[in-house]
């Protein structure tokens, strides 16, 4: 990170990343979370043809961890400074202010901030919505920019700070995660057809510990029981496996030959984009959808290792089957989404 933080920062020697151009993110008003997020805002809204009128009713439902710590916490680049709760970009509902307003989205309105599961948790409350028949439309949108000095900090202090660029997160020396800045935007519909349907979407709480993953690996089975006597067994699982070593114990436990005793393929996407604390659900549902538009799923960084029964493989493979989406935020929060193709 000493490229972007400088090389006399303490964690110079340590991997990262971040969103390039920088200039994305600078704005003498909005503050860089929100300018990653409309960005990604505006991309799913051209890509989902909705018109003005269409776009006014839809529900906008914003996920965060860290809102924006970018900005506040520390200085940022071409960026006017504002004094604490002068203006709303001091506060997590900024992202989804921003998007209101550019974009012209006057129907409800959320923010999640649900630890590392936040964006997940988004795409679950956008979809509850249209079931509920309260809108047609939910524009779901996470962002994260961790690369905080003062966060950096906390997490090298709590030995979360992976030291090596390659990422593996269930293998034997595996010890921490590489953090990384994140957006991503999906627009949810009751209204298209198309090849992409969010079949199921649930979250619970371990209800053990208010930072800890539980060494029994929690309430993690009940959730995706609940998910397979719904959808069926998984052809394809996408875990949440930050890196660090609590993490993958506790994976090990439910995705074990047990538990799924004829597997299917796993596809770990954070050795390829680091951990992108509250938009990584949400950005790796989009990596996910992308692929099954095309019928694939991703492959897997040459020499990743996978847990259980579950096969890995270094290259893009056919999608058959429910493809699960797991994340957990710190204190024992779990969500799964699940995902289907419909052709």
């Amino acid at each position: 990170m000493g490229d972007m933080l400088g090389a006399e920062s303490p964690h110079g020697n340590l991997p990262g990343a971040w969103i390039e151009p920088r200039g994305l993110l600078n704005h003498r008003k909005w503050s860089p979370a929100s300018m990653a997020a409309l960005h990604v805002a505006r991309e799913a809204v051209a890509a989902s043809g909705w018109s003005k009128e269409e776009l006014e009713d839809a529900a906008l439902v914003v996920g965060t961890s860290r809102g924006n710590a970018a900005g506040w916490l520390g200085p940022w680049p071409e960026r006017r400074p504002f004094k604490l709760m002068a203006a709303s970009n001091t506060i997590h509902s900024e992202p989804a202010t921003a998007i209101s307003i550019e974009l012209g989205i006057f129907g409800p309105n959320h923010v999640l901030a649900s630890g590392c599961s936040a964006g997940l948790d988004a795409l679950g409350v956008g979809k509850m919505m249209i079931d509920s028949g309260l809108v047609e439309r939910a524009l779901v949108v996470a962002v994260d920019l961790p690369l905080v000095p003062l966060l950096l900090d906390n997490y090298a202090n709590s030995g979360l700070l992976a030291k090596s660029m390659r990422l593996n997160p269930f293998s034997a020396d595996t010890g921490g995660f590489i953090p990384g800045e994140g957006a991503a935007a999906i627009a949810l519909s009751s209204v298209e057809e198309g090849v992409l349907r969010l079949e199921y979407f649930a979250n619970n709480s371990d209800g053990a510990d208010p930072v800890g993953v539980p060494k029994n690996g929690g309430r993690t089975m009940r959730l995706l029981k609940k998910a397979v006597e719904i959808c069926g067994k998984p052809g394809a699982i996408c875990p949440h496996a930050t890196g660090t070593a609590i993490q993958a114990r506790s994976e090990r436990m439910f995705y074990s030959q047990e538990n799924f005793p004829e597997g299917g393929t796993m596809h770990l996407l954070k050795p390829f984009i680091g951990h992108t604390v509250g938009a990584s659900g949400l950005l790796e549902s989009a990596i996910l959808l992308r692929f099954m538009s095309d019928s694939k799923l991703p492959p897997n960084l040459e020499g990743t290792v996978g847990t259980g029964g579950w096969n890995v493989f270094s290259e893009a493979i056919p999608c058959v089957g429910p493809v699960f989406k797991l994340a957990h935020g710190m204190g024992g929060h779990n969500a799964v989404a699940v995902f289907e193709t419909t052709s």
